[in-house]
């Protein structure tokens, strides 16, 4: 799950949603297991639960090596889904008549420190890599050098809904855009994700013509510019087209560097509007005076590219209403994790992600023999994707977002799977997003069959409804709800005991004596009921009217 994930750079946000660094919490070993443990751990299982945990324990062995996209490892793992697939019923949608769609992948990362030279008043300044920027990489080009004025654009957001256009009185063309990072404080908390992605701002400074972006360090930032200096040189990604080009939501107008508080006082020197901008940011205003610099800054930087080939995993259950069948719900889970890494104390380099997204995975092909095991097929069709590099920036989902198996216009429903914690009896589940659209009520009457209410979203301030592979099919229109066990009663604490001692940790595997596989079936219950209703449903979901992201991406029903 890379909502969790502290990114290494501010500069890797210009391709993904930025994660909330507030849950990254100190590092904690977990309690080592003791002989009740491990006899908890080993015994023997009802058939339901021996089902889910026999995926995890494949899924999550050292073999598999963390399931890394792009890494034979991964693709093993991915054949074992199509295998399940195919037990389960499914029928192949993916390529050419199989269960996996291939998805390119390219990585990149800035291939040197690049160099970066402001002149004001006719002298020029040469910015020092480390103190000052650390440049970005460009998947457009291997050589990128421009000249150009800047403009300070405040936080680049242009939003009419709330009247505001901080693009207003300026002219970017042609020219460097330089934005603070991330979003004021006045905005609710799914939006305020929304506008404080860098890969939203530098899609609109492209829309006006900007020929870069250089991203300012935020007085405050959750993200200081001191944590991402070891780490500028990490590799990226994104999907790439068939002419190997990757895709951008900013084409032509790359993100050039990161500028710390240092940095961007030798860009705009004493400069009065500069001044004033940050004395309002201090202040807590929303709202920054955009303008035009006298400066002028020339960037020359390179970028080491390669393509890697990965995929996702599409089964479907045909419909069988007439009238409904050529409709899709698509179920997704991310099969990736983060691979090999870092040793933890044990000597432990393997991050298996037991719970991080095994468990999702297990409970979509679960989820695929309750509907075959109902003997009762779908009134529409029900597609269980599992998608490749979640944890690179939702890449797998946004490729197939782009790239339906089905068209694109028959998809009424995304329900996401992702990191279900499962070590406490859960009193309520939470389904992110559901208000936005008809299909809170669904969820409602769900979650009821098994015996559990709609619980509250724990932390609206870190808007997670734009932080997981839903959120790429909302981007295109089609209602979406992501999936968790609620935070009631026990909920939160066990929660946040998984993220401090095992979340992207050698410690998230299979052995957890922590780990109650009778929720994994309620879980996996809970998404079949909600599954079921949508797919048996008369209408087709739809946005609530007004909703902010059903209007902003035009979805269905949403005006």
């Amino acid at each position: 799950m890379s909502k969790f994930r502290l990114l290494h750079s501010t500069l890797a946000l210009s391709l993904i949603i930025a994660p909330p660094a507030v849950l990254a919490q100190e590092a904690k070993a977990p309690a080592a297991p003791t002989a009740e443990d491990n006899a908890r751990v080993n015994a023997p299982l009802p058939p339901a639960e021996v089902a889910m945990k026999a995926h995890v324990m494949f899924l999550a062995s050292n073999a598999m090596k963390g399931r890394d996209a792009g890494t034979p490892e991964y693709d093993i793992a991915a054949e074992y889904v199509a295998s399940q697939y195919y037990a389960a019923g499914l029928r192949p949608a993916g390529d050419k008549g199989s269960y996996l769609q291939a998805v390119p992948l390219l990585s990149f990362r800035p291939a040197d420190k690049g160099t970066l030279t402001v002149t004001r008043g006719g002298t020029p300044v040469t910015l020092e890599f480390g103190k000052d920027y650390i440049p970005g990489g460009d998947p457009e080009k291997l050589s990128t050098v421009i000249d150009a004025g800047v403009v300070f654009v405040g936080y680049g957001i242009v939003a009419p809904q709330y009247k505001r256009d901080d693009y207003k009185g300026v002219d970017v063309k042609g020219k460097i855009v330089a934005i603070f990072g991330g979003a004021p404080g006045n905005f609710d908390g799914e939006e305020r994700a929304h506008f404080g992605s860098n890969a939203n701002k530098a899609a609109i400074a492209a829309s006006k013509g900007a020929a870069g972006v250089i991203l300012l360090e935020a007085p405050g930032s959750r993200r200081p510019f001191a944590q991402m200096v070891d780490y500028w040189d990490e590799w990226r990604m994104t999907w790439a087209d068939a002419q190997g080009n990757g895709h951008l939501p900013a084409k032509g107008t790359p993100t050039l560097a990161s500028l710390s508080t240092a940095g961007a006082a030798k860009l705009f020197g004493d400069d009065k509007n500069w001044v004033a901008a940050t004395k309002a940011v201090a202040d807590g205003k929303p709202v920054l005076k955009s303008f035009a610099t006298r400066a002028t800054l020339a960037a020359a930087l390179k970028t080491e590219r390669k393509m890697v080939m990965s995929s996702n995993v599409a089964g479907i259950i045909p419909g069988s209403d007439p009238k409904l069948k050529d409709e899709v719900v698509v179920l997704t889970a991310h099969l990736d994790h983060v691979g090999v890494g870092r040793a933890d104390a044990k000597g432990d380099t393997i991050y298996n992600g037991a719970m991080d997204n095994a468990m999702g995975i297990a409970s979509l092909i679960e989820e695929a023999r309750l509907f075959q095991a109902s003997g009762k097929p779908p009134r529409r069709s029900v597609m269980f994707l599992a998608v490749t590099a979640e944890e690179k920036g939702l890449i797998g989902a946004d490729y197939f977002a782009h790239n339906p198996t089905v068209p694109k216009d028959k998809i009424v429903a995304n329900v996401n799977l992702d990191m279900p914690v499962i070590t406490y009896k859960f009193e309520d589940m939470i389904a992110f997003g559901a208000a936005r659209s008809t299909l809170g009520d669904t969820v409602a009457r769900a979650t009821a069959t098994v015996g559990v209410g709609v619980g509250t979203d724990p932390m609206p301030e870190q808007g997670f409804f734009v932080r997981s592979d839903h959120y790429r099919f909302v981007q295109q229109g089609i209602p979406s709800v992501f999936l968790w066990p609620g935070m009631a009663g026990v909920g939160r604490e066990a929660f946040d005991r998984f993220l401090s001692s095992r979340y992207h940790r050698p410690s998230d595997e299979i052995t957890n004596p922590e780990i109650l596989w009778d929720q994994g079936v309620r879980f996996i219950e809970a998404n079949y009921a909600i599954a079921r209703e949508i797919a048996d449903a008369d209408a087709r979901p739809a946005w609530k009217k007004g909703d902010f992201f059903g209007t902003l991406y035009n979805g269905y029903g949403a005006k």
